[in-house]
């Protein structure tokens, strides 16, 4: 985490106020703030939070999409950010001087993000560049802590999402043969194949051995194009191909639709590949009676089963849990952060320091000039 964190200032109300609130009571009294504070608060929620808190979303989308909203919602004097705390970092690097961040629950964290400490990740790069040579562009997944968004910053690279990571990819590629690709594995993986890599050009950096060089030959190869760090999202991670075989077992109609962060022969058995926005927007055009199994976070999953009863829609997996850290945004932590607001108290408010900030600023900044479909894995992607 890279970040400054503030979580409650003198004279706040306390969390454990809220604990014994029925759902009814929590409701009610978030309508009352959110109208009480009006246009000084915009409350951004990502689509894999509970509807109990999305209600409560002025705006709604995935990281990307978010990202770009943060850095547009210029009049509101506070940014609530229903999601993550990499997200929130990402607003507070965006934000105008004169607003801030604040999350509802500093624990909504991301195992993923944590899987790359900018310690490790310095170490690695150091290693490569002792090979490659100034032949390595830095590119990190926007689900990473801002000091490695900085990292990237610093040294010429940029951030993605899952609506953009084939963009950049061309981007990076477009100025220098290798790129260094992280936290996430498979992202990484199934948009680089999905662009026409041959997997022998990609190779994983693992940074848990003690003897980094042997352990990582492959990285150093003369056609590694690639570098991918072994991380992975504890969600996304858990869609098989069993799963996939099941379901179209079960009926030969039914439509797998998957986020890129799934494993990659998940991904490359699937009929559609996509970030959040792009599985959102293929129900949405899909016709009534359409079947599909989706290989995505719980949440979203139920929500557009609710917004669709015309088609028949559930998860690739049979007993698939929430994003733990997620979902520790829940109505009461709303509705506490909202109610300090209004009484005067910023809790939670997320601060990146300055000299990460400037970096990080280069990075996304890059991101935000660069369009992506959100499409990934084209190669994959049946048109019926």
């Amino acid at each position: 985490m890279s970040s400054l964190l503030h979580p409650s200032p003198a004279g706040a109300l306390p969390f454990s106020d809220y604990v014994e609130l029925t759902a009814d009571a929590i409701r009610e009294r978030t309508w009352a703030a959110k109208r009480t504070l009006g246009r000084r608060a915009v409350i951004l929620g990502h689509h894999y939070q509970r509807e109990s808190v999305m209600e409560f979303a002025d705006f709604r989308g995935d990281s990307y999409k978010l990202s770009q909203l943060a850095a547009s919602q210029t009049d509101a004097e506070y940014i609530v950010f229903c999601g993550v705390h990499f997200m929130a970092e990402s607003a507070d690097v965006l934000r105008q001087p004169h607003q801030s961040v604040v999350i509802p629950d500093l624990k909504a964290g991301c195992s993923m993000a944590d899987m790359a400490a900018i310690e490790d990740v310095e170490e690695a790069w150091e290693r490569l560049q002792r090979v490659h040579g100034d032949t390595l562009t830095p590119v990190t997944y926007m689900n990473s802590t801002a000091a490695l968004k900085a990292f990237c910053g610093a040294r010429g690279g940029v951030v993605c999402t899952s609506s953009n990571a084939a963009t950049v990819l061309a981007w990076a590629w477009e100025r220098k043969p290798r790129v260094f690709f992280f936290p996430d594995q498979h992202l990484g993986r199934n948009t680089s194949v999905a662009m026409g890599l041959p997997l022998d050009a990609l190779a994983e950096w693992e940074f848990r051995v003690r003897e980094l060089d042997a352990f990582n030959a492959r990285c150093f190869r003369p056609e590694t194009r690639v570098v991918l760090w072994r991380g992975w999202c504890s969600v996304h991670g858990k869609f098989t191909l069993e799963q996939i075989h099941a379901e179209r077992a079960a009926d030969p109609s039914v439509r797998i639709l998957v986020h890129p962060e799934c494993p990659f022969d998940v991904v490359q058995n699937a009929d559609r590949v996509g970030s959040t926005e792009f599985i959102i927007d293929q129900v949405r055009g899909a016709a009534p009676g359409t079947h599909w199994a989706i290989g995505t976070e719980i949440n979203l999953v139920h929500r557009l089963a609710l917004e669709h009863p015309d088609q028949r829609i559930h998860s690739l997996q049979t007993n698939v849990c929430p994003c733990a850290t997620m979902n520790r945004i829940d109505p009461a932590h709303l509705l506490w952060t909202l109610e300090n607001l209004v009484d005067g108290h910023a809790v939670n408010v997320v601060r990146v320091p300055d000299d990460v900030k400037r970096d990080a600023r280069v990075a996304l900044d890059r991101m935000l000039a660069l369009k992506g479909d959100g499409q990934v894995a084209r190669a994959t992607m049946s048109e019926d």
